[in-house]
């Protein structure tokens, strides 16, 4: 078995991307608006689908994971002057890319990757080495709040044709809340057939220790890092972040 978790399951199959990327872009047009420059990094960057859309509007991106089977599928895409790839553990950021940067998004499940308070201040820190002065920050994340509160168990499922057969693919994502603030991950694909016995098979599964960070506890270490403006959403229609009824969060922070 491969020691790259991320080899497991095919994420790039699992989302619509053209529609995620269409709703989300106003959003990271209206941040990077007034970016002090042009370049990018993408913390987690997966299979690249955001830093392709960053450079596809002229943003000279930087992306970062540490999943080389991520990297696989983003690097096999193409690369340009304005886009590459970086293996490497996004807390050691400061190290890994060179020169000044104007903005940073933190995309998904990245950040609850990140266990712990000092784990989580050594990426801000290494952050506000790269960043220029007054330059946006993007972490977008499940509202943990929410989900510790109604100790919520699942996230809704996503049905996705199968791009390798003629079945449909199920992306299920099942939580278990801890009392510590954890949250125990199981992300499972299933292959789903109307007509075959059995109808469901398990395609991949696998167990992940995250931590659910609050608003509370990522607005008192991005202060720390020295953020001074921070501000919540709801989610990437710039709706107002409400802890117990939004779904995810969305942080911006300069």
């Amino acid at each position: 078995m491969s020691d790259d978790p991320f080899a497991l399951i095919d994420y790039r199959s699992l989302v619509d991307w053209p529609k995620r990327l269409a709703r989300e872009w106003p959003f990271f047009e209206a941040v990077f608006q007034a970016a002090p420059t042009r370049r990018v990094l993408d913390l987690g960057c997966g299979p690249g689908e955001h830093a392709r859309l960053f450079a596809s509007h002229g943003f000279e991106v930087v992306g970062i994971d540490r999943s080389p089977a991520q990297l696989a599928q983003a690097r096999a895409e193409g690369a340009s002057d304005r886009l590459r790839f970086v293996e490497g553990d996004i807390t050691d950021v400061a190290s890994l890319v060179e020169g000044g940067f104007g903005a940073a998004v933190s995309i998904g499940n990245t950040l609850p990757s990140l266990g712990d308070e000092a784990t989580l201040a050594r990426l801000l820190a290494g952050l506000r080495q790269r960043l220029l002065p007054h330059a946006p920050i993007v972490l977008q994340l499940l509202n943990y709040d929410r989900i510790a509160r109604t100790q919520q168990r699942a996230l809704p499922v996503n049905v996705l044709p199968d791009p390798d057969g003629d079945g449909e693919l199920v992306f299920l994502r099942l939580l278990d809340p801890q009392p510590d603030g954890r949250v125990i991950f199981t992300p499972s694909v299933l292959r789903y057939r109307s007509g075959g016995d059995p109808p469901l098979e398990v395609v991949a599964t696998r167990h992940v220790d995250m931590r659910g960070w609050r608003l509370a506890e990522l607005e008192l270490l991005l202060k720390a890092a020295g953020f001074a403006d921070v501000q919540a959403y709801g989610g990437m229609d710039r709706a107002l972040f409400d802890a117990g009824t939004s779904i995810d969060l969305v942080v911006v922070a300069r």
